[in-house]
């Protein structure tokens, strides 16, 4: 039953994300640290329900197993357990988290060696140890907290500090600039908050409080769940909002205008950012469905963007193989070289700040800039929910027998290595994949026109008659 997406274990409370599932998996996880258990693993969670007494759930099975914890001391952003898994040097970690899944989902992400999500290699060697699991022993929570085997931990100055020294404070004390910052009722406001106001820039929070039920709406910073936050911008005059998703680790940003920034938009920011004005030098790493337009920037440096499948530990590896200096996904993870290995809603939001001082320049107008040398292209995305029966019948049609509409433009080449992703001669592209954490059936398209992106998209549905 547990089985493992392209961003951790995901299920619905009560129905499979249970106490003694969470303790299967802590036991799976135990048999594999086994040979490294006198170095211990990092656990963490955040505010999701159950999230909390599920981290002690874990602790119990670990400390039977004589494996010692270091339990984070509160709610904390995926990012920073990352950070503290490569900070002290131990061989895995885990964050209780469902990310930006609905209220109704908690799940587990396992982090390895440096603070770098589990490649698919150690995925699947957790689910073959799952299946194997038959006894589990356990030290109630009180007691393995007293005798030693799990200590608290506080790491969060020691990750604050890391991106304060990471980024040009002094650019951004000087250029006082008014951040509104959303955390979804979520884990990022406190290290947020207190980086940008260490550097001086005024800050507004809202929704902040603890609310299992993320204000009724989804944890996901995108463009339906961040009209509070937009209408604050607008309202208020600030330079830019800022939206993180449950667990921080994905971004969302809206412009000094109003306007809402799609993930694709930030990374080629961001990457420009590095590449033109911190003179930084190096590749970019984006899975299939985010945009061509890193590819644009990367050539109008000498660089190149590497291709590879959805879920951010094919990002990570691959940052690591070609020496990337950014990676990210068009559903707002992203990551730069010299951090982590993983997302951080939190890092690339302070880097984009930084941005904003150095440059002098609104984030509307950079963006302006980049589109002026490289143009701009348009995707076109749409998330559909699918009974068994259609997923079968989907699957079947376009991954079985590699069945594709009639396009009304020429096609170069099809993959079939993440779902169906189709190339257009003229360098558009066309995906269609199920979610790895969802039951959505994922279509995105990306052209140099919006209507013929939607058109493509469109095209598709008819053709599975979704």
């Amino acid at each position: 039953m547990i089985k493992f997406g392209t961003g951790g274990w995901r299920a619905i409370i009560a129905d499979e994300f249970t106490r003694k599932n969470v303790q299967i998996l802590a036991q799976a996880i135990s048999n594999m640290i086994a040979p490294e258990k006198k170095k211990g693993i990092v656990i963490g969670y955040d505010r999701r329900f159950l999230s909390d007494v599920a981290a002690q759930w874990a602790s119990e099975v670990f400390a039977a197993n004589d494996i010692a914890v270091y339990l984070i001391d509160s709610a904390a952003p995926t990012p920073l357990i990352m950070y503290e898994v490569k900070r002290s040097g131990l061989p895995y970690g885990m964050a209780i988290t469902a990310s930006h899944n609905p209220a109704l989902y908690n799940g587990v992400k396992v982090f390895t060696a440096g603070g770098r999500d589990a490649d698919e290699k150690t995925t699947k060697d957790l689910e073959v140890n799952i299946a194997k699991v038959k006894d589990i022993p356990l030290m109630e929570y009180k007691e393995a907290l007293h005798n030693g085997h799990v200590t608290i931990i506080n790491p969060q100055n020691a990750y604050i500090d890391s991106i304060l020294s990471s980024i040009n404070t002094s650019a951004i004390r000087n250029a006082e600039l008014k951040v509104a910052l959303d955390p979804m009722f979520g884990v990022s406001r406190t290290s947020l908050q207190t980086i940008l106001m260490t550097a001086r820039c005024s800050v507004d929070v809202i929704h902040e409080r603890h609310d299992t039920l993320f204000g009724g709406r989804l944890p996901a910073p995108n463009a339906e769940t961040m009209g509070a936050l937009t209408d604050y911008v607008v309202e208020k005059n600030c330079d830019i909002g800022v939206a993180t998703d449950g667990d921080a680790d994905r971004l969302g940003v809206v412009d000094e205008k109003g306007r809402f920034l799609h993930p694709n938009e930030i990374l080629v920011l961001l990457y420009y950012y590095l590449l033109k004005h911190k003179g930084w030098k190096g590749p970019a790493v984006r899975n299939l469905v985010t945009t061509n337009m890193l590819d644009r920037v990367a050539e109008l440096f000498g660089e190149k963007c590497y291709e590879v499948p959805v879920g951010f530990k094919h990002i990570s590896s691959k940052m690591a193989e070609t020496n990337a200096i950014i990676g990210g996904e068009s559903s707002g993870g992203m990551t730069v070289q010299g951090h982590i290995l993983g997302k951080d809603g939190i890092y690339a939001a302070a880097l984009l700040v930084e941005m904003m001082a150095v440059t002098g320049r609104k984030l509307s107008e950079v963006w302006a800039d980049i589109i002026e040398q490289v143009g701009e292209l348009y995707i076109t995305e749409s998330d559909l929910r699918f009974s068994p029966e259609m997923k079968e019948e989907v699957n079947d049609l376009i991954m079985k027998q590699k069945k594709l509409p009639e396009f009304p433009y020429e096609v170069s080449s099809v993959s079939y290595v993440d779902g169906c992703k189709v190339y257009f001669a003229d360098g558009g592209w066309l995906s269609i994949r199920f979610s790895g954490t969802e039951p959505l059936l994922r279509l995105a398209c990306e052209t140099d026109s919006a209507k013929r992106s939607t058109e493509l998209c469109n095209l598709m549905r008819t053709f599975i008659n979704a």
